[in-house]
């Protein structure tokens, strides 16, 4: 959950929806669409999405997420199953809802 100030993609600016399209982009497929059973912990009530706490900081918001994008490249060695198996044992040691 962000406890900070954040901007709603509907509020966005040119600058910060650009930002937002862009590092989208980079991202394989199958990790652009959204996992239904998770929207509504995802939703402004529980604090939005992690990428919405980068969200006064466009230029940090893009190049972040871009660094993750290219990280999951299908040309690298690991699959997305290893990629969620990382993801779930950081999140679980750090005690962390992301």
């Amino acid at each position: 959950m962000t406890w900070i100030k954040t901007i709603p993609p509907r509020e966005a600016d040119e600058k910060l929806r650009q930002a937002m399209q862009r590092y989208k982009g980079l991202y394989p497929i199958e990790y652009r669409n959204e996992v239904e059973i998770l929207k509504p912990m995802a939703s402004r009530e529980h604090g939005g999405s992690i990428s919405d706490s980068h969200s006064l900081l466009p230029d940090t918001l893009y190049h972040a997420f871009a660094t993750l994008g290219t990280l999951l490249s299908p040309d690298l060695p690991l699959t997305r199953r290893q990629h969620e198996m990382i993801a779930t044992t950081v999140s679980v040691i750090n005690d962390c809802f992301y």
